[in-house]
């Protein structure tokens, strides 16, 4: 079992601190929850993590080997993959070519890049977007072809940042079956950041909750809806961008 961690990170920007002493664990097929408010580091911490920020303290492991001084295409390598906020999408080409890109990048043949990403596709069961142009796609087909991406060449940890922004109900339902399909059927460790608090209580084991760059609880979902560090973070402290999630999320820990 293959295990992705973080030792006692913190980050520094101009002295001021946007982590402090986070430590946290992913195992394989495990998935993970990271909540918090705005501007409680998750971000920060996805991107070092996956090594799109230089940590100023602590460690960023995988398997116990540190990664300290890869750059994020060398971590890409070791397996870490991950999504962004935006979906970053090469909009001018094909669905089909977005996947096959990543699959040369990584080594493989054309030929083996091709077969992969329609084996992907097919998998994920939107084989019907091959050859749809990125840029013309709807926000959710958007993310669902980012995640597909990012699962080429077989990842062990897939972190997903904020996945379900925007998303209806139904379409945040769907994402989630998918996640478990990821990490059940495929065995791959999963960080899910999320505003989206009551996808991550029915969706995570453990939760991670950052506030102010630091970590203020982890543990099973019924530990979080019970924690008053939590309450406080999102009710005490949140700015009012977060008020819609705590109508389909912390209405849940009543």
């Amino acid at each position: 079992m293959s295990e992705l961690g973080a030792d006692g990170v913190s980050v520094a920007f101009a002295g001021l601190k946007a982590l402090s002493e986070v430590t946290l664990r992913v195992a394989s097929g495990q998935i993970v929850g990271l909540i918090g408010p705005n501007g409680a580091g998750k971000t920060t911490l996805v991107n070092a993590l996956t090594g799109f920020q230089p940590v100023t303290a602590g460690a960023v492991t995988l398997d116990g080997a540190p990664l300290a001084g890869l750059r994020p295409h060398e971590v890409r390598c070791k397996g870490i993959a991950r999504t962004f906020q935006g979906g970053r999408l090469f909009r001018d080409l094909p669905v089909i070519d977005n996947l096959e890109v990543t699959g040369v990048a990584l080594g493989l043949s054309r030929a083996a890049a091709i077969a992969e990403a329609e084996q992907m596709l097919a998998w994920m069961g939107i084989s019907h977007l091959a050859g749809r142009i990125a840029g013309t796609l709807p926000y959710t087909d958007e993310r669902r072809v980012a995640i597909g991406r990012a699962l080429i060449r077989a990842p062990a940890f897939l972190l997903l940042d904020e996945p379900a922004a925007g998303m209806s109900a139904p379409e945040a339902a769907d994402l989630s079956a998918l996640i478990r399909r990821i990490a059940g059927e495929r065995g791959i460790g999963v960080l899910l950041i999320e505003h989206n608090v009551g996808l991550v209580l029915g969706l995570c084991d453990p939760i991670v909750v950052l506030d102010s760059g630091a970590v203020i609880e982890t543990g099973p979902p019924a530990a979080i809806k019970a924690s008053e560090k939590v309450r406080h973070a999102y009710m005490g402290t949140a700015a009012d961008t977060d008020l819609p999630v705590l109508e389909s999320g912390l209405e849940v820990l009543e």
